[in-house]
């Protein structure tokens, strides 16, 4: 195999044809070479690839010379041509290798669209002597337009060895683009793997956010739950704050109306005293019997022993007026009364024996129901809706087969009667439940009335005498009455008083409690029986004037408006009788309510419709809150 030198081989171009199958070398002076054949055959490219170097090439051509156990004079010759190529060319390292032809001009009539061609690329190999006459190519190359080859003849050997060059370099090739195709793969799979990723990552942020989203509304609904309860809790607060407020500048409105109406009573009196005086010196005589015998009628009342019923007042059939005796005492009462008021209690006692057998029996605690119950009585205001609801609450209770009829009604009647005592408490809408309630459950209101009679004996009503031989003490006498004792301390009268008022209230609220298509048991017709009952049979006195003034405070609306003129003459026997019997007894204690029931009679409110008797439709609070 001959050496090639670095001229001959700059100045070459190789060249193939697909037809006969074989390389050559041929001079290319001004040939302008165009290929007409496929790029690539047998695995040889026709233009090799730009990005080989010409170290590349070497050290290609040294693996395959240690393979095929080249000689080291090969290797020795292979070494000075890339010396030489390096030097006389100046070929750079990472450089393609390149093949340069000069350019010239060849006279081709066939053809007047010619191109110059100054770069052509490829690679070394060397081929035998080839015979390219045959007819296929007689028309491009003649053979004596064509100059002798550039390079000597090489050997098969040589031959071989750039056939296993390109070979290697197709492999190569092959392999870089393999790999490539793996990294593009695996580029596409890390892209695909980091975009789904990324979607599992956005969707779980959205149920993330979602998730807050449901946190946050059922937060604010908790808040708006919570101010809500809050603010029904400050105006139910305020709205009591403004009752008591209003009940204390009522109270105080009345106090000074009674002081004036004291003031001008005692002015009056004043008057008439000095006009008795004067007509006592024009009649000496006759100003000495009238004060003997008022002397006499005082001293009468205040013994308390000869009180005549009152003219004009229509007694019951079969009613009379006694004295009872019981333990020593003696009581002032309508027979009628007595006999009513015994039958009740008797009825509340046989009550309470079978609700006692029924819980050492059962040893089942009722502590839930009875604060059931009390809850609800507590809750009740003059609104129509909420007395229904509360009224229909309460019957289902006292009807529940959990605990049994009797103890439920016990509950019922002593929470009712004890909720009056508080001086918020809503006394025409308690009556209204009381009616209603009553109306589907047998004997409440007999039970009722029978809890009054036990802590007020003025609903009787009834009187007890105070006698020194039957009580030993004063206190002892209150405590029959009424009166609670505190830590060993009788409570003030003026405590007992206002107790005594509230109960008459309820009482007088019951009594003309009128529901259409309900019955009221215990109606208007009972509180005239109360009324006639109370001039009758009882004394004037302190408690029985705070009894009469609550109850028409309460009823006598409704009174008036049924009986008319038999009530005006009532009122007329209360102005001519009662009340004069109480001034007479000249107590600074009675001072006030002798002014209220003046001005009760005087401005004739029994004309005027009671506050809190009709109930209201709705709530004023709900109202201003809508």
């Amino acid at each position: 195999m001959g050496q090639l030198s670095s001229s001959r081989l700059c100045q070459s171009l190789f060249s193939y044809t697909t037809t006969n199958r074989c390389f050559e070398y041929r001079t290319m002076g001004s040939v302008k070479l165009s290929l007409r054949c496929p790029q690539r055959v047998l695995g040889i490219s026709a233009d090799p690839e730009p990005d080989w170097s010409f170290d590349d090439l070497v050290s290609g051509l040294k693996a395959l010379e240690l393979k095929i156990g080249a000689s080291s004079t090969r290797s020795l010759h292979l070494n000075e041509t890339s010396r030489e190529l390096r030097g006389g060319n100046k070929i750079e390292r990472g450089k393609p290798f390149k093949f340069h032809a000069p350019e010239f001009e060849m006279e081709d009539t066939e053809s007047e669209d010619e191109e110059d061609q100054a770069l052509v690329t490829g690679k070394r190999f060397s081929c035998a002597e080839l015979d390219l006459s045959d007819s296929d190519n007689s028309d491009i190359i003649s053979a004596n337009e064509v100059q002798p080859c550039l390079m000597e003849e090489v050997g098969q050997e040589e031959g071989v060895l750039l056939e296993l060059t390109h070979e290697h370099h197709l492999m190569v090739q092959d392999e870089v683009r393999n790999r490539i195709s793996a990294i593009e793969i695996a580029r596409i799979n890390e892209n695909k793997k980091y975009n789904d990723a990324l979607h599992r990552i956005e969707k779980d942020k959205e149920g993330r956010r979602e998730l807050d989203k449901k946190h946050d509304t059922q937060y604010k609904r908790q808040i708006a739950e919570t101010v809500d309860n809050h603010l029904t809790g400050l105006q139910r607060e305020r709205e009591l704050k403004s009752q008591i407020v209003e009940r204390k500048i009522r109270s105080d409105a009345a106090q000074e109306e009674a002081k004036r109406k004291e003031k001008a009573l005692k002015e009056e009196m004043a008057l008439q005293e000095q006009k008795r005086k004067e007509k006592a010196k024009q009649d000496a005589e006759i100003a000495e019997k009238a004060n003997k015998k008022l002397r006499e009628e005082q001293q009468k009342l205040k013994d308390e022993k000869k009180w005549k019923p009152q003219k004009g007042i229509k007694m019951h059939k079969g009613q009379t007026n006694a004295e009872s005796k019981e333990s020593g005492n003696v009581y002032r009462a309508a027979t009628s009364a007595l006999n009513l008021e015994h039958g009740r209690l008797q009825k509340l006692k046989e009550l309470y024996e079978r609700n006692q057998a029924i819980r050492l029996s059962s040893n089942k605690d009722y502590t839930r129901n009875e604060n059931h119950i009390a809850r609800l009585i507590r809750q009740i205001r003059g609104v129509r809706d909420s007395v229904r609801s509360k009224a229909s609450e309460l019957t289902k209770l006292l009807n529940d087969p959990q605990c049994p009829q009797s103890i439920s009604i016990e509950i019922f009647a002593r929470k009712m009667v004890s909720y009056c005592e508080n001086p918020g408490n809503a006394a025409f809408a308690s009556a209204y439940v009381i009616v209603l309630v009553a109306s589907q459950v047998p004997h409440v209101m007999d039970f009722v009335l029978a809890e009054f009679h036990k802590v007020c004996i003025y609903t009787v009503p009834k009187h007890l005498v105070y006698k020194k031989s039957a009580f030993e003490t004063k206190e002892a006498y209150f405590r029959s009455i009424g009166y609670r004792e505190n830590d060993g301390k009788i409570e003030d009268t003026e405590v007992y008083l206002t107790r005594l008022e509230s109960y008459m209230k309820l009482y007088g609220a019951l009594v003309q409690t009128e529901i259409p298509g309900v019955e009221n048991i215990h109606g208007l017709k009972e509180g005239w029986a109360w009324l006639a009952r109370l001039l009758n049979a009882l004394p004037p006195n302190i408690y029985t004037a705070v009894s009469l003034n609550a109850f028409l405070q309460m009823a006598g609306f409704a009174l008036f408006r049924r009986y008319k003129s038999q009530f005006q003459k009532v009122l007329n026997i209360i102005s001519d009788n009662f009340l004069v019997a109480l001034k007479r007894r000249k107590e600074p204690a009675l001072t006030r309510i002798i002014a209220e029931m003046q001005s009760y009679l005087e401005d004739k409110k029994f004309l005027q419709e009671p506050e809190g008797r009709s109930l209201q439709a709705n709530l004023l609070s709900s109202v201003l809150t809508a």
